[in-house]
């Protein structure tokens, strides 16, 4: 009996054993494990990253349902998708012109060349050349061509034909279109995002070194954030592709954002070190304290992410999936890889200690607590008019904004293009062949319509009485498939205003008119005009969404209805200025810049009021007095909040300043304002918040305060509940009196009873030995 007590006693106490055992132990104990993990993770995701394609074409994130999507399904399918282009050589003559047009059709890659020789005989003398019916085509000494390729604007075979053109033509040679913008878009990007990324992490090492106490802390705040960063970027070989705009930013927004984590988890470890912990359970404790804080700031900010993937214009759903897949990767690669550094530098770091530079912001504190009714103010003054403004600006929604950026050689030809021969575009009409009569009288429909600069079809270039049995297949598929024709129609319109969406209408009216079942139209201004009709009405839905998911997790967080109000009001007024400057300096913005800025600055700039609207309650707990806790408060929360501000504004006009590409630097220039103007609201606006609500959350916390008292109350009687029943066990243990068991056994009656039984078995024992005596 003893042997199995014995047994199920240590049983027990392996089992509460193994319970104490959690995570964290593995964390600190298996550290050079998770070193080895993560390097090779490192290789693996560099080799893998080699293999992740971008994708500079809007149109593919269309939803299947927009018609513009429908008709390019359906080209794809019968014809492919051929990339365009335009060329204009000059000065030439008229015949070299057509010299030139005839090698350009030679070059591999080169599908078809439209140029003035498909209506006029150029190799006529002058006087019966008509120039004003070729002016579209050459004039004053200029001649301008449509290319059509083999294969998509993104393909190598299109662009090594773009480049052969390029030789041939030399000094010549101007070149637009959306295979060029491709092109150059390609050949830029890396380059440019290679230097933003180099001139950010000097910058933040900079910060780094200004504003923490040791001189190699910014050294592996670094290393962590560049071992996450090429773990999302390699990790991106889920999606295969990602999208430019993807491509461009994700980095250095990872970068930015997430190196609060590493320093929250940095700050932590400094302090429990400084109490005279040994390395170990300093790195246990502070990986303990500091886990709250992290989690809910990396929920924050992913809630603010994974709101995009909702998007029905899918760009939204690869940005988001990448930028929330790079913070959960660096909260893994903080919580898990830097507990392991910190046990192996720890002794570096605090040799390389230095005095902080900064200063005291106590002084901040005073200032900001005297002008806190200016503030308010003046926010209240102008909230409104900013609120209408952001809404009025001039939004551009299409590939205008890519390739074709001011100060790009792309976007110089293109004006040298536009100017001498007005502005082209080509919409596709894709219809069922059934008819070369009903194609043919369409095609000198779309002919006559004033803005139209050339139609092309098989119907309408077969000579009337050939039929088209007689063709070679080779020279009508471009044109014609078993099922459909394709005709190719040039606008004398830009891809992306609200005259070409007009033109796009009346062209989609007429071939409807003929075609009225399974007819499409498509092209760059179709896709733009989708993409426009689809992304404004995510805007509204997104951004509700967003606020609504950052305000649970900040409700939860508090365990407050009132906080998530405070904390809100300030970043979403941040968002409200950012947005409405483009309307007052008269800038055009992407919109769809202006949907995924207006998330990210939600969910990255939060985490300030969340910091300081939780030194705001600390402080409420030592400080009577409002004034004194808000200006401590201030003093307490500056220094990390313009920290990360500056990390996250860098890195925003870090691109701005460096990318050629409207829409990457307009994306940059948006995140970079976005940070400095939350930085100020949450510096200054918050605090008159604080001190106007504190009523209603010193309310609010004597709540909680007698609710955790209640509960810990609870807690106490399941203690001595438990402590009973175990002083009641040990009682019962072996080597216990027999007696003693039974009479705590049984009731009081039995044990008298068993008692009365014994007593007279006890007296005729002591009479037998007296009569012994």
């Amino acid at each position: 009996m003893k042997r199995v007590m014995a047994v199920k006693t240590r049983k027990i106490r392996e089992k509460k054993q193994k319970k104490r055992f959690s995570m964290v132990d593995v964390i600190v104990q298996k550290g050079r494990w998770i070193e080895k993990i993560f390097a090779i993770a490192v290789i693996l995701s560099v080799i893998s990253a080699c293999f992740v394609h971008v994708n500079y074409d809007l149109s593919e994130y269309l939803p299947d349902w927009a018609p513009a999507k429908e008709g390019l399904n359906r080209m794809e399918e019968e014809f492919g998708y051929p990339g365009t282009a335009r060329v204009m050589v000059g000065p030439v003559t008229l015949y070299e012109a057509k010299a030139y047009k005839d090698r350009i059709a030679e070059i591999d890659g080169v599908d078809m060349v439209m140029w003035a020789d498909t209506t006029t005989d150029v190799y006529n003398a002058n006087i019966f050349i008509n120039y004003d019916d070729i002016q579209d085509y050459y004039k004053d000494g200029y001649a301008v061509m449509d290319i059509i390729f083999e294969e998509g604007d993104s393909s190598s075979l299109t662009k090594s034909a773009i480049n052969e053109m390029q030789t041939l033509t030399g000094d010549k040679g101007y070149f637009m279109g959306s295979a060029v913008q491709n092109k150059s878009l390609n050949e830029t990007l890396m380059r440019e995002i290679s230097i933003a990324m180099a001139l950010g992490v000097v910058m933040i090492a900079v910060i780094l070194c200004l504003t923490t106490t040791s001189w190699f802390e910014p050294v592996m705040f670094l290393m962590v954030m560049g071992i996450a960063i090429i773990i999302n970027m390699g990790t991106n070989l889920i999606l295969g592709t990602i999208s430019f705009l993807t491509f461009s930013v994700a980095s250095i927004l990872q970068l930015a954002v997430a190196m609060d984590y590493s320093v929250f988890l940095l700050d932590m470890f400094t302090k429990e070190r400084a109490k005279g912990n040994d390395p170990v359970t300093a790195i246990t404790n502070a990986i303990h304290k500091s886990l709250p804080s992290i989690l809910a700031s990396g929920a924050t900010t992913i809630i603010g992410f994974v709101v995009l993937m909702l998007m029905r214009f899918s760009i939204g759903k690869d940005l988001g999936f990448v930028l929330a897949k790079g913070i959960v990767v660096s909260l893994i690669t903080v919580l898990f890889l830097m507990p392991s550094l910190l046990l192996r530098w720890g002794d570096r770091i605090k040799r390389t200690e230095h005095k902080s530079f900064m200063p005291s912001f106590h002084g901040l504190g005073q200032v900001v607590y005297r002008v806190r009714y200016v503030v308010l103010g003046v926010v209240l003054l102008f909230v409104v008019p900013a609120f209408t403004a952001q809404n009025m600006n001039s939004f551009t929604f299409g590939n205008s904004a890519l390739g074709s950026s001011p100060g790009t050689k792309v976007y110089e030809d293109e004006q040298q293009i536009n100017g001498r021969f007005g502005k082209s575009n080509l919409i596709l009409a894709v219809v069922p062949n059934t008819s070369m009569v009903k194609e043919k009288d369409l095609t000198d429909a779309l002919d006559d319509l004033y803005y139209v600069k050339s139609v092309t079809s098989l119907a309408g270039t077969i000579p009337e009485g050939i039929p088209e049995k007689i063709i070679p297949k080779s020279a009508t598929s471009l044109l014609h498939t078993d099922n459909y024709s394709r005709i190719m129609i040039y606008v004398k319109t830009s891809d992306e205003s609200d005259f070409a969406f007009q033109c796009t209408n009346e062209i989609t009216s007429i071939v409807r008119s003929y075609y009225p079942e399974d007819s499409y139209i498509t092209g760059v201004i179709p896709s733009t005009q989708d993409i426009k009709s689809i992304i404004t009405a995510d805007y509204n839905f997104v951004n509700l969404l967003s606020i609504l998911g950052v305000g649970l997790v900040v409700l939860i967080s508090f365990k407050s209805l009132i906080i998530p109000i405070v904390v809100l009001i300030p970043i979403e007024v941040a968002v409200f200025f950012n947005m409405a400057v483009p309307y007052f300096t008269g800038e055009s913005m992407l919109y769809m810049g202006y949907i995924i800025v207006s998330c990210l600055q939600l969910g990255a700039t939060v985490d300030y009021s969340i910091l300081m609207t939780n030194n705001y309650m600390d402080a409420r707990r030592t400080y009577p007095e409002k004034a004194r806790a808000i200006k401590h408060t201030v003093s307490r929360s500056a220094l990390s909040i313009l920290t990360s501000g500056t990390i996250l504004t860098i890195a925003g006009y870090g691109l701005y300043f460096v990318s050629s590409v409207a829409a990457i630097g307009g994306l940059g220039h948006l995140i970079g304002r976005g940070a400095l103007i939350s930085v100020l609201m949450v510096l200054f606006l918050l605090p008159v918040l604080l001190t106007m609500a504190d009523p209603l959350l010193m309310k609010e916390e004597a709540k909680k305060i007698k609710i955790e008292e209640t509960r810990q109350a609870m807690k106490q009687k399941k203690r001595d509940l438990k402590e009973q029943m175990k002083q009641k066990t040990v009682q019962m243990m072996p080597g216990q009196p027999k007696k003693k068991m039974e009479a705590e056994q049984m009731g009081p009656v039995k044990q008298d009873k068993k008692m009365e039984a014994q007593q007279p078995s006890k007296n005729i024992e002591d009479e037998v030995k007296e009569n012994e005596k």
